[in-house]
């Protein structure tokens, strides 16, 4: 749906206004704390805006916890609402265009002079000009989902011109606008608040507990011994629920649980940064200025992940893992990881910011002992595995191989075979387990326990908890990418994806009626490609992420009379089904 122009919505340009005036009201007198925030450098102030005229209430924070990914904006709230005017924050020239199935749903990107390229994701509608440049390029590529890179000076706008509509498109829980802005040479994401968009906060981060965590010479990993700590407190002060010295010897890192709220929303959000002191010196900084989308999975690093898989509590580790290489670590000593072994009593203190300078502070004393005790460093009960090399694994019926930079830190590499399933046509290989999180990705080879035959090209390897991973056959193995450890099988997929119509049937009278509607699925490879036509000729399904229906809307080019519809859906395997049906307009 094109745009509607501000002038045309009364009732929107009447809200629009009216929060644009709350917007100086709540930033009054707030957001002026901002001291000593951790960044690397300045950025401009005052040269964008906000992408809406309503007061700026955010979901989401930049930087906070998501599953599998650091969030890389901010999630402007509308007033559970779709349909607000979105600006351009500056002016610029729209540079690339994307619509996707989950994800952003429908995006855009403008790219500004200065440097940066603002990003407005899950909207609902473009400018009938740049609808027209997406639905040409749909049609002319045969494609759904498009990622267009438009040449500069084809579109361009000003600073506060409407470019979008606000929506709930794609992988969104709610009507907003994920809003990011990125170094246009590096596509690195920043904390747009860093350029004064900054959103009313007087709130504090609240802290709930502390881990501790005895390393002593060991990688870590699911069997590192720990115990968490509950903590009370309020208003930026907190102390442990039970007061004690803590005894410790040893290599030990630390780990929080903390979120913030600011003064404009309810939601839970991630703090800015995390400090660990050591008698009133730093030896762990955590923060979120920016970073680059290729580091975005080193959350799993970054987080007690099994910890957070085994009772979904959220730890953040304030110690650092030799492969977590992201640029959220601006500061450590010995990657915060502190040798209690001089018999002598110590301060730790925590220090948890938001953006806005908003302080929680967490005091324990330690009292460090050099006395030998059972946590010396394990002996390996299978392979090691280095993070730092090219690791591999070979029996003669699977082989492994993890690129160097997939894992976070060494690992004491476990294997075992276990029964086939029923319909495998492999044993179950158990790959160590799902514990300890991958970076991107690693190859696996499994051999065939029985003949494939001519079934050797529909074959996929399986991972038992999530499905397929896809597969193709090299040298008598069946090969995939995958991106975890668990129990992985071969199977062989020859069932074709299943059509299901929802409006529509040989002979329907589609008059009065805005679009054809379908659902599909497919059994186990997944769908690879999908396709409509009319009258032989390709026409756009879309698919929506919420619903998981496909629709054809119905244009002008399709006259009164009889015509033939033809939906073809194709799986990863080449199994295909076709679904035909006549109808009258």
């Amino acid at each position: 749906m094109p745009v509607r122009p501000c002038s045309k919505d009364r009732s929107l340009i009447k809200n629009c206004k009216i929060y644009a005036a709350l917007v100086l009201l709540l930033l009054w007198g707030t957001i002026t704390n901002a001291q000593d925030i951790i960044q690397s450098k300045q950025y401009p102030q005052g040269y964008f805006r906000y992408p809406l005229d309503l007061a700026p209430v955010t979901a989401g924070s930049f930087g906070e916890l998501r599953p599998a990914h650091f969030h890389s904006g901010l999630d402007f709230k509308t007033m559970q609402r779709t349909g607000y005017p979105v600006h351009a924050v500056a002016d610029g020239y729209i540079s690339r265009l994307r619509i996707q199935f989950g994800g952003f749903g429908q995006a855009l990107y403008i790219t500004h002079p200065n440097g940066y390229t603002s990003v407005y994701g899950h909207i609902q509608s473009f400018t009938p000009e740049v609808f027209k440049y997406i639905r040409d390029y749909q049609y002319k590529n045969q494609t759904f989902e498009a990622d267009i890179r438009v040449p500069a000076g084809t579109f361009k706008v000003i600073k506060g011109e409407v470019v979008a509509v606000s929506g709930n498109e794609g992988a969104s829980a709610g009507p907003h606008v994920h809003f990011e802005l990125r170094d246009t040479a590096t596509e690195e994401t920043i904390n747009p608040q860093l350029f004064g968009l900054t959103i009313p906060d007087e709130v504090p981060p609240s802290i709930t507990a502390i881990g501790v965590y005895h390393l002593n010479g060991n990688p870590f990993s699911e069997n590192t011994p720990k115990e968490f700590l509950g903590v009370a407190g309020a208003a930026g002060n907190y102390h442990l629920l039970k007061p004690q010295v803590l005894q410790l010897s040893g290599n030990t890192g630390f780990g929080i649980a903390v979120t913030d709220q600011n003064s404009s929303s309810n939601n839970h959000n991630g703090v800015y940064s995390i400090e660990v002191k050591l008698d009133g010196r730093p030896v762990y900084t955590f923060a979120v200025e920016r970073f680059a989308f290729d580091q975005t999975h080193a959350i799993n690093a970054y987080i007690d992940y099994p910890t957070f898989l085994l009772s979904h509590r959220t730890i953040q580790k304030c110690f650092i893992l030799p492969g977590g290489r992201i640029s959220l670590y601006p500061q450590s000593v010995n990657r915060g990881i502190i040798p209690f072994n001089d018999n002598e009593v110590h301060d730790v203190e925590f220090v948890c910011k938001d953006i806005a300078g908003n302080t929680s502070t967490l005091k324990v004393k330690v009292q460090s002992s050099s006395v030998a005790n059972n946590l010396a460093p394990a002996k390996p009960a299978g392979k090691m595995f280095y993070f730092n090399d090219l690791n591999e694994f070979n029996t003669d019926r699977l082989k492994i191989q993890i690129p160097t930079g997939n894992l976070y830190d060494d690992l004491d590499f476990l294997y075992s075979s276990l029964p086939a399933k029923p319909g495998a046509y492999s044993v179950t290989h158990r790959i160590h387990n799902k514990f300890t999180p991958i970076h991107d990705g690693y190859d696996i080879w499994i051999k065939p326990d029985i003949s494939l035959g001519a079934y050797t090209d529909k074959a996929v390897i399986v991972n038992a908890a999530t499905g397929s991973i896809g597969g193709e056959p090299d040298a008598g193995f069946i090969k995939a990418t995958a991106k975890a450890f668990g129990d992985f099988y071969i199977r062989i997929d020859t069932v074709p994806p299943v059509i299901t119509p929802i409006n529509i049937r040989n002979g329907s009278n589609l008059k009065g009626i805005s679009a054809i509607r379908l659902r599909m699925s497919d059994n186990l490879s997944g769908v690879k490609s999908f396709a409509g036509k009319i009258d032989g000729k390709w026409v756009l399904v879309e698919w929506s992420y919420k619903t998981r229906i496909l629709s054809y809307t119905f244009t002008n080019d399709i006259a009164p009379g009889k015509h033939n519809f033809e939906f073809t859906v194709i799986d990863a395997k080449n199994n295909s089904t076709t679904f035909t049906a006549e109808f009258t307009r």
